[in-house]
């Protein structure tokens, strides 16, 4: 008897249920889809080593941020439906029906809801999780050679224990709810409406005022400090505490925009009086300010959360892109390997910070090594490294530290054309002061660093230098013609494009001199090289400025050397991924000088392996951004909708006086979608003001690797959140005018 009565219930208010089965039907849908990853990973055909697992480990941290807003949304929607319910349930008790018999009503209406949000759930899910197959295949840049239709028991048993859990709490409040409230206050849940009170409108205005300050001069600090990660380490706590004083007045702000709003929308109302008198619009009005004195710190709320999640999708997608379409440029061979020099800098830093132990087998390097026949296997022959102080421990040991010796192979055998790009600092050996900066080109130029720029150490460190003949060569590998560069005369080169190449174009199209070793030299071109200049694999380029010299120039000048790299293509006809395969078997021997080291062996990457790197990393970006973002678009639109529900269910009363006193229905609905556009709108609008000026905050430090176009990211990000926004909205509007028709055609009076 119980059950039928509870099923006919929620048939009865299916209405009142609708966003509260709508909100828990998407949250099982997408915590089932979401946590498919290793499915989904395995059929995209991504096989690389650890990766299901480390997305595995990352979703299943947001799994808990995931239902914990499944839980806060079920509760926030559950206590809507109790208040409609509750009167209700205290005729229920007039009749005499137990306080027992009530509760395990209400209780089997919360499972026939749960158990049919949960079903539709899984299978919605389902579906979602075999297009998101397609989809991950697509963000990891793989085919996908064997699809077929999967179910994750991993998945289904996680989403059920997270439902029960929060069917236990939701089961246990409502029960609570029922034991404390008093037949009387059951009876007349519906009469307590809220009283409208409106705040003095000259103190909201001010307030208001000071909120639009406040975010005016976060957004001023933001534009002109950026992010801390700008920051050298010397300033970087400095910087965190500016970048804290700035979140602070963004988001006190925020709040105090929405504080103010409804002073403000009475006063600016009432003063355009052909406006404020014409229709509804004055109940209109009257009805917002007061919803909002009551609403303005979730608006605040929802606000941010939608900054956050435009941000995070807009920003992780876009900086996926950017990196997918440098991909070729920063990986112009089939390997590299890189020989990392030390410097004074390097020897005080371990002598000071790590291991004196460790500096007294190193030694300052002053002149470069050749690093072919060292990976070739041979011990080196040249002046200044002593082939008979190799140290046998290290070498027969493989490129990538893999100790199947038995497997060794020479590079010979696989290395085609191959060119070693020596890196110098732009001052001599023993010194520290750079002679070429991108601060002082600036400021011939008499312009401003960039911000990203100007903050790093790179700046301190200054532009490498690098000789003609190696240049001209990794152009001829590239199938470039050389370039003839004078004894007096310069060319900048750069790999990370973006403002950086802007800088060195600008530079040189000006006819600025450089000064090194107390030589003036002058631009050989009128243009920086980005396309030709990268000196070693890698995932964000690995060239942020190189001056290009006559080689007879820089043998007078004595720099310190930097860094050594070894670009490699394979033998004309070579399967690549054979190739691959073998050079992990490659030896890398140990260069001493004297006993002693002149550095260390750097990266060592191959273009196949970085563009799965890439892929990967640009897969995970985007995956989770995509994630979060879209988890908190619903957890905000879901909760306007349940509150606007809400005011509706308060303002019944008001909305039959209005039709008893002769207003039409279509002026109804027109003030319920006014007041319901008004909630909407009003957090979207300034979710997207501060997602705009994060994001041209954002361009700015990732256009030092390239230049960051947003466009289409921006319209993919506005149509996937319009689209569960809308949505909601729509569904609210349409239950809304159903709740006042119903309200309407009550024939008794309150």
């Amino acid at each position: 008897m119980l059950c039928k009565l509870a099923w006919g219930n929620v048939r009865r208010a299916g209405r009142d249920y609708l966003v509260y089965l709508l909100t828990l039907t998407l949250g099982v849908t997408v915590f089932y889809a979401f946590n498919t990853i290793s499915m989904q990973v395995d059929i995209a055909g991504i096989d690389e080593e650890g990766l299901a697992q480390v997305m595995g480990s990352m979703l299943g941290d947001l799994t808990y941020f995931l239902a914990g807003v499944m839980a806060f949304l079920m509760v926030y929607a559950n206590n809507f439906i109790m208040k409609r319910r509750k009167k209700e349930f205290g005729l229920y008790q007039v009749l005499g029906m137990g306080r027992g018999r009530v509760a395990t009503i209400m209780a089997l209406e919360t499972v026939i809801v749960s158990v049919v949000a949960f079903v539709a759930g899984i299978v919605l899910g389902m579906g979602l999780s075999q297009l998101m197959t397609f989809f991950t295949a697509s963000l990891f840049k793989t085919q996908i050679a064997n699809f077929h239709f999967f179910f994750s028991v991993h998945a289904f048993n996680l989403t059920l224990a997270c439902m029960l859990v929060m069917f236990v709490l939701t089961l246990l409040l409502n029960l609570r709810a029922v034991r404390r409230t008093k037949l009387i206050e059951l009876m007349g849940a519906e009469r307590r409406n809220e009283s409208i009170k409106t705040r003095n409108p000259w103190i909201a205005i001010a307030i208001f005022a000071v909120g639009v300050v406040l975010v005016g001069v976060a957004y001023y600090r933001l534009l002109r400090d950026g992010f801390p990660l700008t920051a050298t380490d010397s300033k970087l706590q400095e910087a965190m505490n500016q970048f804290g004083i700035t979140t602070a007045m963004v988001t006190v702000g925020t709040f105090a925009l929405f504080w103010g709003l409804s002073g403000m929308l009475i006063k600016l109302l009432q003063s355009l009086r052909s406006v404020y008198w014409r229709g509804l619009n004055m109940f209109t009005v009257r009805q917002l300010a007061a919803k909002v004195n009551t609403v303005c710190f979730s608006m605040g709320v929802i606000a941010m959360l939608l900054f956050l999640a435009i941000t995070s999708v807009t920003c992780g997608m876009s900086i996926a892109n950017v990196m997918n379409e440098n991909l070729e440029r920063y990986n112009p061979v089939d390997v590299s390997q890189t020989y990392v020099y030390y410097t004074p800098d390097t020897l005080d830093y371990y002598k000071e910070y790590i291991n004196p132990s460790e500096a007294d087998r190193m030694v300052l390097a002053d002149t470069t090594v050749d690093l072919y026949p060292a990976w070739h296997g041979d011990p080196w022959h040249g002046d200044r490294i002593d082939s008979d102080n190799v140290a046998d421990g290290i070498k027969g040991k493989s490129a990538d530290n893999n100790d199947e010796t038995s497997k060794k192979v020479n590079i010979a055998d696989i290395a085609g054309e191959h060119v070693q790009i020596d890196s110098y600092l732009s001052y001599p050996v023993g010194g520290s002061n750079p002679s070429v900066t991108p601060s002082e080109m600036c400021k011939i130029m008499g312009e401003k660093l960039p911000k990203a720029f100007g903050g790093s150490n790179a700046d301190a460190m200054g532009l490498f230098v690098t000789p003609a003949s190696q240049y001209n060569k990794l152009r001829q590998m590239m199938g470039e013609e050389p370039v003839h560069i004078g004894h007096d005369q310069y060319l900048l080169t750069c790999d990370m494009g973006g403002e950086l190449v802007d800088l060195y174009t600008k530079y040189m199209a000006g006819g600025h001199t450089l000064t090194l070793g107390g030589h003036t030299l002058k631009p050989a071109a009128d243009k920086s090289d980005e396309d030709t200049a990268a000196i070693a694999n890698s995932a964000m380029g690995s060239n942020p400025g190189t001056v290009v010299v006559a080689d007879e120039l820089l043998s007078q000048l004595n720099l310190q050397p930097y860094s050594s790299s070894l670009l490699v293509n394979y033998k004309q006809g070579m399967d690549t991924t054979e190739a691959d395969e073998s050079i992990k078997y490659t030896v890398l021997d140990n260069l001493l000088v004297d006993g002693k080291e002149p550095g260390s062996w750097g990266t060592f990457i191959t273009r196949s392996e970085m563009y799965v790197q890439a892929a990967q990393m640009n897969g995970l970006i985007s995956y989770l951004a995509i994630y979060i973002g879209f988890v908190l678009v619903v957890a905000c639109a879901a909760i306007l909708s349940i509150q606007q529900l809400s005011n509706v269910a308060d303002g019944s009363r008001s909305y039959r006086v209005l039709a008893q006193i002769g207003c039409d229905d279509r002026q109804i609905r027109h003030s319920v979608m006014a007041q319901q556009a008004v909630f909407f709108l009003f957090p979207l609008a300034v979710g997207l003001a501060h997602s705009f000026v994060a994001l041209k905050v954002i361009i700015e430090l990732v256009s030092i690797f390239g230049n960051m176009s947003i466009g289409g990211t921006v319209g993919l990000t506005c149509a996937i959140f319009l689209a569960a926004y809308g949505g909601y909205f729509l569904v609210t509007y349409l239950m809304s005018t159903g709740m006042v028709q119903a309200a309407i055609a009550t024939r008794y009076s309150e």
